[in-house]
């Protein structure tokens, strides 16, 4: 019997060689605070925050939406087109992970429907799409697990390289501010005032130290939040 694909359906692409050999190698450890491979994982991981928020308000909206009408026949045309965007969302996050992660992963199968059968068999074959249910169950799981990667990054990334900079700032605090140095914490409790500044060379020192261990253990930390989009790109959206 011969088949036709549907208009929205993506034809399979042969991996490339990253998807036969892995993720691209991370850098050494002394050179990945600097090198360009770490800070396109990080963009990579800073983007992925507005886009789960668009792919988890699609995938809940129209999976709600769906259901709440299946009792009807309007809902199947809504889950249909549901797993049909579901599809084109995984699609462009394959796009992201070849670019940003070096993860060349080959789509799906397409949908396929026999010729003359009309457009009650093409949603019949869209609802029956495994692949498009494990799209969409992506946008769903993944949405925590970029909020906290989201976080995680943005928050090791911008203190590394605050406290380890702090040598070459820190005279601002007590030439403008009136801080004899860096205030760690100022507060009052039960009538006693707690106070903490780092204001001695050798204590300057120490907290850049610490600073730099921060950006030098970032890039680890980036590559195993990543590391969690990679495995959910092959296991659900190849």
């Amino acid at each position: 019997m011969s088949t036709s694909t549907l208009p929205y359906a993506a034809a399979p692409s042969a991996p490339s060689a990253p998807s036969a050999a892995g993720p691209a190698r991370s850098p050494g450890f002394w050179r990945a605070p600097f090198a360009a491979a770490t800070y396109r994982e990080i963009g990579y991981t800073v983007a992925s925050l507005p886009i789960a928020v668009v792919g988890f308000t699609f995938a809940v909206t129209m999976f709600s939406l769906g259901m709440g009408l299946f009792v009807t026949v309007l809902g199947l045309p809504v889950l249909a087109a549901a797993l049909a965007g579901a599809r084109g969302l995984g699609a462009a996050e394959r796009g992201r992970a070849r670019a940003g992660l070096g993860l060349d992963v080959a789509g799906p199968a397409p949908v396929r429907t026999s010729p003359g059968e009309g457009a009650w068999a093409g949603m019949r074959a869209r609802l029956a799409d495994a692949a498009g249910w494990r799209a969409l169950l992506f946008q769903v799981v993944m949405f925590p697990a970029r909020v906290t990667s989201f976080v995680l990054t943005v928050t090791f990334l911008v203190t590394g390289w605050v406290v380890a900079l702090l040598p070459a700032y820190s005279w601002v605090f007590p030439h403008y501010l009136d801080w004899p140095g860096y205030r760690v914490f100022d507060y009052t409790s039960g009538g006693e005032h707690h106070a903490y500044y780092l204001e001695s060379p050798l204590q300057i020192a120490g907290a850049s130290l610490l600073g730099l261990a921060i950006v030098f253990l970032t890039p680890k930390l980036v590559r195993a939040l990543t590391n969690i989009d990679r495995a959910a790109v092959r296991s659900l959206l190849g």
